[in-house]
């Protein structure tokens, strides 16, 4: 069942999580988010200029929330509705990209990779702390960016 966090103007200009809270929050009372299967989307309602050329992604506003929104749930991008694109948006709102109309969004490799390891070890070590030992998912999670990560890896977090 998918989720939808919407945010205001008002969210962002104040950084305000409270959106995400209410959703976020009675998932992990409830044991849901461990599973994974949650399928978190983002509506970003804000009034724009239709000039603007820009992505949400490429607000400041926008990003610095969701720069505050990593560093109180870092394992949130596991829990994203990743059919529907959240991952790669997600990942937009926090690593440095271009956008190009016809080839979508081009991640800096190297701020990509920067990414994706810091979001390996945080989510193998929440996964851990939740009993988990299967990466599965994790390790989806990483092809979805286009990174393969040996088993090796994980066994080294151990």
């Amino acid at each position: 069942m998918a989720h939808t966090i919407t945010l205001h103007e008002s969210h962002l200009q104040t950084l305000d999580l409270a959106p995400a809270r209410e959703v976020i929050e009675p998932l992990l009372a409830a044991g849901k988010v461990s599973g994974g299967d949650i399928g978190l989307r983002f509506v970003v309602d804000i009034n724009r200029d239709p000039t603007d050329p820009r992505e949400l992604s490429e607000l400041p506003e926008v990003r610095l929330w969701f720069i505050r929104l990593d560093t109180c749930y870092p394992w949130l991008p596991l829990i994203l509705d990743w059919e529907a694109g959240e991952l790669g948006r997600y990942a937009a709102m926090l690593v440095p990209h271009q956008f190009s109309p016809t080839e979508g969004i081009r991640y800096n490799p190297e701020g990509l990779e920067i990414f994706m390891m810091a979001k390996i070890f945080i989510i193998a070590a929440w996964l851990k702390g939740q009993g988990i030992s299967q990466y599965t998912r994790l390790k989806f999670m990483t092809q979805m960016l286009g990174y393969e990560i040996d088993d090796g890896l994980f066994e080294l977090l151990a």
